[in-house]
């Protein structure tokens, strides 16, 4: 693929996500992909043959980007509870931001299409942080830092506990009082206090 098919399939899926963040998954078409970019019908098949291809590469899209900057966040001389902390924070402020978020569509999206473990994107991403989470934790209790008999139960409860707060954000709202209160729980777990 040459810079400019690079250029143009990077700006269809700029452009999609914002029509995913104000539609959701569900109601979103190809003609709908169609207009925000301004692009002909052929020229939006050439890249991608439906939605829910286009959807699958803006959340891999996201994800590296979310990474990216996570990882920028992250100094030479962090500590683990340093590393776990931002991680935290930068967990709040997704949670916490109203709109421009893909949440919604997500959920919509999963709950349309039943995916194997192999192309289960969300799975994956789940999976992963469980265990950076729980290397984390472990080098933390190495350390002193934390005390954790269980690092890997403890990394997947903080991801169930993200994820729960994750649909409450979306469903019945949440503040960041409520946030916060999660968050010094699992420090407290670690026998932190944020």
């Amino acid at each position: 693929m040459g810079e400019k098919s690079v250029q143009k399939r990077k700006f269809i899926l700029e452009t999609a996500r914002k029509v995913f963040v104000d539609k959701g998954f569900k109601k979103v078409t190809m003609k709908d992909i169609v207009e925000a970019c301004e692009i002909s019908r052929g020229g939006l098949y050439l890249y991608f043959d439906n939605t829910s291809q286009i959807f699958l590469e803006v959340m891999k899209l996201e994800s590296q980007e979310a990474d990216d900057v996570f990882s920028d966040s992250i100094t030479e001389d962090a500590t683990a509870a340093d590393i776990l902390l931002l991680f935290l924070q930068e967990q709040k402020k997704e949670l916490l931001r109203k709109n421009d978020t893909l949440t919604q569509a997500i959920y919509e999206f999963y709950f349309q299409n039943q995916l194997g473990k192999k192309d289960n994107i969300l799975k994956r991403q789940f999976d992963s942080a469980v265990k950076i989470i729980e290397k984390l934790i472990e080098t933390g209790t190495d350390n002193g830092e934390f005390y954790c008999e269980d690092c890997k139960g403890t990394a997947r409860n903080i991801m169930f506990v993200l994820e729960g707060l994750k649909i409450s954000a979306q469903t019945i709202g949440i503040t960041a009082e409520a946030v916060d209160r999660e968050i010094l729980f699992i420090l407290k777990s670690l026998g932190l206090e944020g």
